[in-house]
């Protein structure tokens, strides 16, 4: 998940204001496992830092028009990567 985390988080913001408690558990839902806040609040400085998200008085956080873009982008990238992501689950299923 590490090479993933961040895009996760963006991801997970994209649609409401999280606090880091509530994208610790989104991110257990996805992956099996609570990321331990050793990793989660590092990423989420380092996303603040470079612009993509911003957090109010409350700790919530939630996507800048930079993060959007960016989100977008990897989205793109995830997609054009993975294009045979199906064909790929096959695999796991047998």
């Amino acid at each position: 998940m590490k090479g993933f985390l961040s895009y996760l988080i963006l991801w997970i913001l994209r649609n409401k204001k999280m606090n880091g408690a509530e994208i610790s558990r989104e991110l257990e839902i996805r992956r099996g496992t609570k990321p331990s806040p050793g990793t989660l609040y590092p990423a989420l400085k380092e996303l603040k830092d470079k612009g993509l998200i911003e957090s109010d008085e409350n700790k919530y956080y939630s996507l800048t028009d930079k993060g959007k873009i960016e989100l977008s982008s990897a989205c793109n990238f995830f997609c054009k990567a993975f294009y045979d992501m199906k064909e790929m689950s096959n695999c796991c299923e047998r």
